[in-house]
C-alpha cells in the first residue's frame, strides 16, 4: 500500500461532479487538490500532506474519439504518479451513451495503462446524495422523492443522455463487450471472509463487477474490498463520488492519516453578495433560481442572441450586472428556467441553422458565461461566485483563469464551496462554488452567500 503516499487520484467526467469527488474524500480529513489538467510532480509538492488528486475533464459531454484524445494524457500522468487507486468518476446519475460520455470507451483506454488487475470494479450508489444501486437497479432521489432512474423526471428525459434503463448493467453493456458481474446486496452481507471469497469468485467469470450501494454500512464493505483488491501497480476503478464515501469510511476504519491543511480550514465569513451564472437546464436548478430571486437575488436571463454571438460583447448585460453588484445586489445570469423553457428549443434551432453541432453547445454557452464572469469579477472585486451546470462549470473555470479548486466549506452534498487556485494575482483565492444541475437544496444560492465558519 502506498498509505504515505497518494491514495487515489481521479479523473472526473465533468467539473461539478469533480468537485462532489473532491469534496467525499476532503470531508473525511485527506486533503484533495482538484486540477484542471494533469498536475506535474513538481506541481505537486507545493500541497503539503496531499493524500488525493483530481483532474476536472469534460469527457461526459464528448464523443469517444475526443473522449480518448482528453484521457490518454490524464491516464498516462497518472500513472507515473502511481496512487494506490486511479478512479474514473462518472455522475451519480451514470449519464452516459454510446455517441457521447461513453463509459465503456473509458474503461477501454485505461486498460492500456492499467494492466494486470482481474476486474474493474464499478460502485455508482452515493446515499449522501440519495443515489442508491439494489439488484443492479438505480436510483436517484429528487426533492423527497427516490426514483428509479428509467423514472427519474429529469434523468429519463435528459437532453442529451436519457436512461432509458435503470439496470447499469445493461445500459453499460451497450458501451463495452467486458462482461459485466454484480456484487449483490445480499453477497455483501455476512462474514468478511465470505464476502472476500464471494467477490473474488466473480473475478474469473467478469471483467467488471458493479457493486449495490443502499447505505453506508455496506458502502463501507465495498470500500474495504477494491482497497484490498488493489495490491501492487495502481488499481482502475469507476464509480460516482460514492467510491470516496467507500473508500474514506474504510480507511478511516483502518487507521490512516488524514491531513492537517490550516490553510483551507481558516475561518470563513458569509459574502454579503455573490456573482451566478447558471448554463444548466434542470428542474432542480429553476427552482433555486426561483427561490434566489424570491430571497433578492436580480435575476437576468441571457438572450439565444447573446449566448451564439461570440465576436461580439454584451455590454448592456455586462454593465447591468457590474452596477447592481456596485448597489450591493446578488445576481443570477441564466440561460434557461427548467426544461421546458422555450429559449432550449430556440438555441437549439440558431445553433443548427449556423451548422454548430450540438456536442458544441454546453463548451459556447461555458465560454461566453465565464467570459462575462471574469470581467464581471475585475470590475466588482466580489469574491464568491457560483457556477450551475456540469458542462458549464469546467468552461466557465477556464476562461476564469483557474488551475485548481480545495474544499472551503460543505454547503449541500456534492456542491461545496471551495477555494480557487489561480496563477492571476487577484483571483487566486477567491471563493467558488460549482453545482451540477440536480445537486444543491431549494435554497442553494442564498445558502452559499450565506456559508461561512468560525
Amino acid at each position: 500500500m502506498k498509505e504515505n503516499g497518494l491514495l487515489l487520484a481521479f479523473y472526473g467526467d465533468d467539473f461539478t461532479g469533480s468537485t462532489d469527488a473532491m469534496e467525499s474524500l476532503a470531508i473525511s480529513g485527506y486533503r484533495t487538490v482538484l486540477f484542471f489538467e494533469p498536475p506535474t510532480k513538481e506541481l505537486l509538492k507545493r500541497f503539503e500532506g496531499l493524500r488525493c488528486i483530481g483532474v476536472a475533464g469534460t469527457s461526459r459531454a464528448k464523443g469517444p474519439a475526443e473522449m480518448e484524445e482528453e484521457l490518454r494524457p490524464v491516464y498516462q500522468q497518472f500513472a507515473e504518479i502511481q496512487p494506490q487507486i486511479i478512479h474514473y468518476k462518472v455522475c451519480s446519475t451514470f449519464d452516459s451513451a454510446v455517441e457521447v460520455g461513453n463509459i465503456g470507451k473509458a474503461i477501454e483506454v485505461a486498460k492500456d495503462y492499467f494492466k494486470d488487475q482481474p476486474v474493474i470494479p464499478l460502485l455508482v450508489g452515493a446515499p449522501p446524495l440519495g443515489r442508491y444501486t439494489l439488484f443492479g437497479q438505480h436510483f436517484a432521489r429528487m426533492q423527497d422523492t427516490v426514483y428509479r432512474l428509467d423514472r427519474h423526471p429529469v434523468m429519463s428525459r435528459h437532453p442529451i443522455t436519457p436512461m432509458k434503463e435503470a439496470d447499469l448493467r445493461l445500459h453499460l453493456a451497450k458501451q463495452t463487450p467486458e462482461a459485466i458481474g454484480l456484487m449483490n446486496i445480499l453477497e455483501l452481507e455476512g462474514d468478511w471472509q465470505a464476502v472476500n471469497d464471494r467477490y473474488r469468485a466473480k473475478w474469473d467469470e467478469f471483467g467488471v463487477v458493479l457493486f449495490d450501494v443502499l447505505d453506508d454500512a455496506r458502502m463501507r464493505v465495498s470500500g474495504q474490498l477494491i482497497w484490498e483488491s488493489a495490491t501492487g501497480n495502481s488499481h482502475f476503478v469507476v464509480g460516482s463520488s460514492g467510491l470516496g464515501y467507500a473508500l474514506t469510511a474504510y480507511w478511516k476504519e483502518a487507521g490512516f492519516k488524514i491531513s492537517e491543511n490550516k490553510e483551507v480550514s481558516r475561518p470563513v465569513k458569509s459574502a454579503e453578495q455573490v456573482f451566478a451564472v447558471s448554463g444548466s437546464a434542470s428542474m432542480v436548478t429553476q427552482r433555486q433560481i426561483e427561490n434566489a430571486i424570491q430571497d433578492g437575488f436580480h435575476g437576468i436571463r441571457v438572450s439565444v442572441d447573446q449566448i451564439v454571438d461570440t465576436e461580439t460583447v454584451p455590454r448592456e448585460l455586462l454593465d447591468q450586472s457590474i452596477q447592481l453588484i456596485k448597489e450591493g445586489k446578488s445576481v443570477i445570469l441564466y440561460t434557461a428556467l427548467g426544461p421546458e423553457d422555450e429559449s432550449i428549443t430556440a438555441t437549439r434551432e440558431r445553433f443548427r441553422q449556423l451548422g454548430i453541432p450540438e456536442l458544441q453547445s454546453g463548451e459556447i454557452i461555458g465560454r461566453q458565461l465565464g467570459k462575462w464572469t471574469r470581467e464581471v469579477m475585475q470590475a466588482t472585486g466580489i469574491r464568491r461566485v457560483i457556477v450551475a451546470g456540469g458542462d458549464t462549470s469546467g468552461f466557465v473555470s477556464r476562461e476564469m483563469g483557474l488551475y485548481g479548486l480545495e474544499l472551503l466549506l460543505p454547503v449541500s452534498p456534492g456542491a461545496p464551496l471551495c477555494q480557487a487556485y489561480s496563477l492571476e494575482g487577484e483571483i487566486d483565492g477567491m471563493e467558488v462554488a460549482l453545482k451540477g444541475g440536480q445537486l444543491g437544496g431549494p435554497n442553494y444560492f442564498s445558502d452559499v452567500r450565506n456559508a461561512a465558519r468560525d
